[in-house]
């Protein structure tokens, strides 16, 4: 393939989740929904722990972070896919599915690496609570953090290194509502079978290591504090409970994507639904319904907002 014929698509046609226009119409009004609660439930998380000095802490300062990239990750696909229920030829340019590939997959190693931060972080507040303030030190948690974007930006720019030199020039039908990386492969004018392997297991592999050590921390914790105390496996499944459900509800989708893709399409599609609108949506209400920092936190700011409406 000469260099004269690569990248001859100037824009691909998605297909997206149906072809009825009355579902098309009723999905416009769930996701739109959806979205608007997603923006304004991530966004107000993220100023209560800005605004409420009993919130500076380091884990509500890395749930700050995750709403923040739960908010972009939506942002990334909801609000194409919106717009594409309203009209009947669904393209995408070639900048800007590139640029939908790499934003999902920054901000979605990002979230892999940072809701391992949030894992050390309660292991470190269960385990070893007398040296939490030592261990877990201001300069420490932004370095974590950090340490998660940098992770996020590697493997998403591993992504884009090589799928900007791929070459197409025929086929651009994604049968999706957004570009992922597994379809795009597809269409390059080529053999990308043993590519679409390697990409899956480049994604796969960021995905399974987040995942194997999550796993390890979370029963690590729990084995540690039920040897200390009859009533601590309990205590501790509380307190990691809402760690644990978004772990599951994060990585579920990601592993039969990128680990272990069934390659149905009607499967596919719930899957990215899943990850790109249903993981950003559930993340704040499961944080805000189980911690009691965050209920007081929303009583202190409404009696603050009511006393000044008041006085005013």
């Amino acid at each position: 393939m000469d260099k004269g014929n690569l990248s001859v698509v100037s824009e691909f046609m998605l297909l997206g989740l149906c072809h009825s226009w009355n579902m098309q119409v009723l999905f416009l009004m769930i996701f739109f929904m959806l979205y608007l609660i997603i923006i304004s439930g991530n966004i107000f998380i993220t100023i209560l722990i800005i605004i409420d000095p009993q919130l500076h802490s380091p884990m509500y300062f890395s749930l700050a972070n995750l709403s923040f990239i739960d908010m972009w990750l939506s942002s990334v696909t909801t609000p194409k896919m919106l717009t594409d229920f309203l009209r009947e030829n669904k393209t995408i340019s070639f900048g800007g599915c590139m640029c939908q590939i790499f934003f999902v997959h920054i901000f979605g190693g990002s979230e892999m690496g940072l809701l391992v931060v949030m894992a050390y972080d309660r292991y470190v507040a269960i385990c070893k609570p007398l040296h939490y303030s030592t261990i877990m030190s201001l300069e420490k948690c932004i370095g974590l953090v950090a340490t998660s974007w940098t992770i996020g930006f590697v493997h998403a720019m591993s992504q884009m290194i090589v799928i900007m030199q791929l070459p197409f020039c025929g086929p651009r039908e994604l049968d999706s509502f957004f570009c992922d990386i597994p379809l795009v492969i597809k269409l390059a004018c080529m053999d990308s079978y043993n590519l679409g392997i390697l990409m899956n297991a480049d994604s796969g592999v960021l995905a399974m290591t987040c995942f194997v050590l999550l796993l390890i921390s979370y029963t690590y914790i729990l084995l540690i504090v039920h040897q200390s105390s009859k009533t601590g496996a309990s205590k501790a499944l509380s307190t990691c409970a809402a760690h644990i459900t978004v772990v599951v509800l994060f990585f579920g989708p990601c592993i039969f994507i990128y680990v272990w893709p069934l390659s149905i399409t009607w499967v596919d599609k719930f899957l990215a639904v899943f990850y790109s609108v249903i993981t950003p949506l559930l993340n704040p209400a499961i944080y805000t319904l189980r911690n009691k920092d965050i209920k007081s936190a929303m009583k202190r700011f409404r009696s603050y907002y009511m006393h000044s409406k008041g006085n005013s």
